[in-house]
């Protein structure tokens, strides 16, 4: 099968929605960081489906590590995204985290809503941020913009030197 190659505007297109994704994510670790009172223990024991899992990370003797995790995992994958480092593994872990979130507050019919932005019917903003995640994992964009195509030029240029 012939793959079609991406145009420069699709390219760049494509690292743009990397890019603002990244920032998302590490706006949302970085405030979380900086806020003393913030938790996530309201937000997981406020679940709809799989209660009992999300109950028992909301234990006392798991919320601090669950903050700490989430905190850390938003920052890194926005990170990776935003600077085109492991941007591979960054949307694992994002779509991982956002396949968190949107379990535990699915916005299904007939399930009571969590907190959110406005009134969502089966498709909301972290299944479209995931989707958008799993279309930036399957094209390699660190080869138009990122770190890792920057060092991996500054390897090939030192061995071949």
């Amino acid at each position: 099968m012939n793959t079609p190659k991406l145009t420069a505007v699709q390219g760049y297109a494509l690292v743009l929605l990397r890019i603002l994704i990244g920032w998302h994510f590490l706006y949302e670790g970085i405030i979380k960081a900086y806020n003393p009172s913030w938790t996530s223990k309201g937000y997981l024991l406020s679940a709809s489906i799989l209660k009992p899992f999300f109950a028992w990370l909301a234990g006392d003797s798991m919320i601090s590590a669950i903050d700490y995790l989430n905190i850390i995992g938003l920052v890194a994958v926005g990170i990776s995204l935003l600077i085109g480092i492991k941007v591979r593994w960054g949307c694992i872990a994002g779509m991982l985290l956002l396949l968190m979130y949107y379990l535990a507050h699915p916005p299904f019919p007939g399930l009571p809503q969590g907190p959110a932005e406005g009134s969502y019917w089966v498709v909301n903003k972290n299944l479209i941020e995931m989707a958008a995640l799993f279309v930036i994992y399957l094209f390699p964009l660190t080869t138009i913009f990122g770190l890792e195509n920057l060092f991996a030029r500054k390897k090939a240029n030192t061995t071949i030197n």
